[in-house]
């Protein structure tokens, strides 16, 4: 196809594989002056990489994925702006899907996935902190050490006079705190990490509001580890990928180096503050048409559409079907592996086949 087939030299993103030169482009490119940031990395910690099981299934989720030309010119402006990419469409057209290919592109290692509900706020993506377990370690601590009184209780003493015994030292903090996806994507890094913010229309109203100081600033305080800071100025500290990771915090703040790249996808079953969408590229997915979806089913199954009638019919079908209600791609590519797995071959069958595959997602019979 010739819309496969268009490459411009300033895109970083392909949505092809094999990206290696073009991560290093990616890593070499100088920022817009008001997004080059300053954090300094942990020399100590490095991310995951392009090998285990958390790539695999970022990798064989994105591999897939069949951009437009029009698609990659956004994505790409987002890149070069070094700002959030807010991506909308109806269900199943491959908003969440993009940001697994955005990172199996370019050999950006596992995708950071923050899942957004009513409930969610701004602290739940930056970090996590278990009071609970520190204020019930400290208890213990007393329990076993018999005799001892709390750090509260223990008098000052008078001058000259022998120090009384002190209590035990509460449990290091460490052990209870840990970033979330969108902390973890805000380390220090020389490149950056891909973060896939899942469906924040369904967030509560203020968190697109909350997240633009983060977004502006490209980094964040942690109030618990700022007010030890004097005590203990640097304090390692788990990840969202790996609660033993041990990344090293200073003063409590995490301050990016390189903004990640942030995926917000959207529905569409709210409107966004001005202020938000202002700070946000925009990209809107349509429902694949016939030639992408030819196109996806080779990409995804090895199938070729003109290569059979019944895969044909079921385009045809999945077209047919898509104008009285919402169908997700997927739900094609189910139909063509029931095909080739031999299921439902029966003509008779046909409609409740389809019936079964192909329900709607939205409108009056879903």
């Amino acid at each position: 196809m010739e819309a496969e087939a268009v490459v411009k030299d300033w895109w970083l993103y392909h949505g092809t594989g094999e990206g290696a030169d073009r991560r290093a482009r990616l890593e070499a490119g100088f920022p817009p002056p008001w997004r080059d940031f300053t954090g300094v990395p942990d020399p100590g910690y490095a991310p995951p990489g392009c090998a285990g099981a958390a790539w695999e299934r970022t990798w064989r989720r994105g591999e897939g994925y069949v951009p437009d030309e029009p698609e990659k010119d956004v994505v790409n402006t987002a890149l070069h702006l070094r700002r959030p990419l807010l991506v909308t469409g109806k269900p199943g057209v491959g908003k969440s899907t993009l940001a697994y290919s955005i990172a199996s592109d370019l050999n950006l290692g596992p995708v950071l996935h923050w899942p957004i509900t009513s409930r969610t706020v701004l602290r739940d993506g930056l970090y996590l902190y278990d009071a609970i377990g520190r204020l019930q370690e400290a208890g213990l601590e007393q329990l076993r050490t018999p005799g001892t009184q709390s750090a509260a209780a223990v008098p000052v003493p008078a001058p000259d006079t022998a120090l009384a015994p002190t209590a035990p030292s509460a449990p290091s903090i460490s052990r209870y705190l840990r970033l979330g996806p969108l902390g973890t994507a805000l380390l220090p890094q020389d490149r950056p990490r891909v973060l896939l913010v899942d469906e924040i229309d369904k967030s509560d109203i203020d968190l697109p509001g909350d997240l633009l100081t983060v977004f502006e600033d490209g980094g964040f305080l942690i109030p618990e580890l700022a007010r030890l800071a004097q005590e203990d100025p640097t304090v390692a500290i788990g990840t969202d990928d790996d609660p033993d990771a041990a990344v090293r915090i200073t003063q409590g703040r995490v301050q990016c180096r390189y903004f990640p790249i942030v995926v917000l996808t959207s529905n569409g079953e709210r409107d966004f503050p001005p202020a938000f969408l202002r700070r946000c590229v925009r990209l809107h997915l349509e429902p694949p048409g016939p030639d992408k979806l030819a196109r996806i089913v080779r990409r995804r199954l090895g199938v070729d559409i003109a290569s059979g009638e019944e895969y044909q019919d079921l385009v045809r079908a999945f077209l047919d079907r898509g104008e009285d209600g919402d169908l997700a791609t997927d739900q094609l590519l189910n139909a063509i592996q029931l095909r080739l797995a031999g299921a439902w071959s029966a003509p008779a069958d046909r409609e409740r086949f389809l019936a079964t595959v192909m329900q709607h997602l939205t409108g009056p019979t879903a």
